[in-house]
C-alpha cells in the first residue's frame, strides 16, 4: 500500500534532509515538504498531503511533532485519515494505526486529551469566577479595542479551522464540483453536490459551497477556473425557475402538515413547475434539495 511522506521544518534555513532520508528509507515514494511553523494548522503542503491520501494509503512522518501542533490536532488529523480508510505512522514513535498496537496508543492518547480538556475547562471556569469577583471584565482586550494584529490572528485561526473541517470529506464532493463548474451555475452545482452526499451528512447552501471553493482556491487545493462565471442564458432561466419551485415547495410544506415527498412532487408538477434538468417527475433527491434550499433561505424552519 502506498506510503506518503510529510516532512516539516519551521524556516527555510533549517534542513529537511534527515527527515526526507528517514521517509525514503521507510519506503515513501511520494513526499510533501513544508517550511512553516508547527503552531499553524493552515499549512498548504499538509493540506495537499491529506487531500492526496486515498483509502489504504498511509501518511508517514519522521516524528509526531513534525505533523501536529497539539495532541488534539494530532487526533483530528488521524481521525480524518481513518474516515477515509487511510492510516498514520510515525517512525520515531510507537504509532502505526494499521496495526492494533498503534490504535491502542491513539486510544490512550485520546483519553489523555479528554482528561486534559476537562482540567482546562475547570481551570478556566475557576479563573473566570475569580476574575469576576475582583471586578475584572472578561474577554480578549485586543478584540475589545479592535487591535488590527489581534483581528488578523483571529481571522487566520478561523480560516485554519474552516480548512481543517473541509479536508476530511473533500474527496466526496470536490470531484463533482470540478466536473460541473464552470459550465453549470452554482445553484445546479449545489443541488448536485447535496444529492451526492450520503444520508446524515451536512448539506451545503450555495453560499457555503462557493465560500468553501474560494478557500480551497486560495490554498492552491482547487483550480481558480472553478470560480469563473457560468454561461449566461438558459442557466439564468433555470435559476429563476428553481427559485420559484423552492418558494412554492416551502409554502406547500408549511401549509400542509405531513405532506410526503411524492405528494409534494405531484403538487409542483400540477402547478407547472418541472425539474430543472428536464423530465416530468421530481426525484426525491431533487425535492430534498429544494427543501434544504428553502431552509437555508429561512422559508422553512428546520426540524
Amino acid at each position: 500500500m502506498p506510503l506518503i511522506g510529510y516532512a516539516r521544518v519551521s524556516t527555510e534555513d533549517q534542513n529537511l534532509g534527515p527527515q526526507l532520508d528517514a521517509l525514503r528509507a521507510a519506503g515513501c515514494a511520494e513526499m510533501f515538504e513544508e517550511f512553516a511553523s508547527g503552531a499553524s494548522r493552515a499549512r498548504p503542503q499538509l493540506a495537499a498531503a491529506l487531500t492526496r491520501v486515498r483509502r489504504g494509503d498511509t501518511l508517514v512522518v519522521a516524528r509526531i511533532d513534525r505533523l501536529a501542533r497539539s495532541l488534539s490536532h494530532l487526533l483530528a488529523v488521524v481521525e480524518g485519515l481513518r474516515a477515509k480508510g487511510a492510516h498514520f505512522r510515525s517512525l520515531a514513535d510507537p504509532i502505526d494505526t494499521s496495526g492494533p498496537s498503534g490504535v491502542l496508543v491513539l486510544q490512550m492518547l485520546g483519553a489523555v486529551a479528554e482528561f486534559e480538556r476537562s482540567l482546562i475547562r475547570e481551570r478556566t471556569k475557576a479563573g473566570l469566577q475569580a476574575a469576576k469577583a475582583r471586578g475584572r471584565v472578561g474577554g480578549n482586550p485586543g478584540l475589545r479595542t479592535r487591535d488590527p494584529a489581534v483581528l488578523r490572528k483571529l481571522a487566520a485561526s478561523r480560516r485554519a479551522s474552516r480548512l481543517a473541517a473541509l479536508l476530511p470529506d473533500l474527496d466526496r464532493w470536490l470531484p463533482l464540483v470540478r466536473k460541473l463548474r464552470p459550465a453549470k451555475p452554482w445553484p445546479d452545482v449545489t443541488q448536485a453536490v447535496n444529492a451526492a452526499l450520503p444520508p446524515g451528512h451536512p448539506r451545503f447552501t450555495m453560499d457555503r459551497l462557493v465560500s468553501a471553493i474560494k478557500l480551497l482556491v486560495s490554498e492552491a487545493l482547487a483550480e481558480p477556473a472553478l470560480l469563473d462565471a457560468a454561461p449566461p442564458g438558459r442557466s439564468r432561466r433555470e435559476h429563476a425557475a428553481r427559485t420559484r419551485a423552492t418558494e412554492v415547495a416551502a409554502a406547500l410544506v408549511a401549509g400542509r402538515s405531513g405532506i410526503t415527498l411524492a405528494q409534494l412532487g405531484t403538487e409542483l408538477t400540477r402547478l407547472g413547475l418541472t425539474p430543472a434538468r428536464g423530465g416530468s417527475q421530481w426525484a426525491p433527491s431533487s425535492l430534498k434539495a429544494l427543501l434544504d434550499q428553502a431552509r437555508a433561505r429561512g422559508l422553512l424552519v428546520s426540524t
